[in-house]
């Protein structure tokens, strides 16, 4: 019973470490770091980025600024998604 389940903890191990080394590396060493789920710094800069530059469009009457921020919020926005790495690879996500 307990060389199954040091093996499924094994697997578990492995498949975390190629899904995500950062936090892999964090949990050998005992220093906390977040899942990349949970890491959205470039995703909040970016979103900043685009309504600013979409406020600015919208004060000076520029179309193309705005539009320009339009797309940047709507690629800042996707950024947010957890499981866009995922989707990508082809994996369903997780059931709720």
């Amino acid at each position: 019973m307990a060389t199954d389940e040091d093996r499924r903890l094994g697997d578990l191990a492995e498949r975390l470490g190629q899904d995500d080394p950062r936090f892999a590396h964090a949990m050998r060493t005992g220093t906390p770091c977040s899942p990349r789920e949970y890491r959205r710094g470039a995703a909040w800069t970016m979103l900043a980025v685009a309504l600013g530059g979409l406020a600015l469009g919208i004060a000076m009457g520029h179309g193309l600024l705005i539009a320009g921020g339009l797309v940047l919020a709507g690629a800042a926005a996707h950024r947010f998604d957890p499981d866009r790495g995922r989707v990508r690879q082809g994996i369903a996500p997780p059931p709720n």
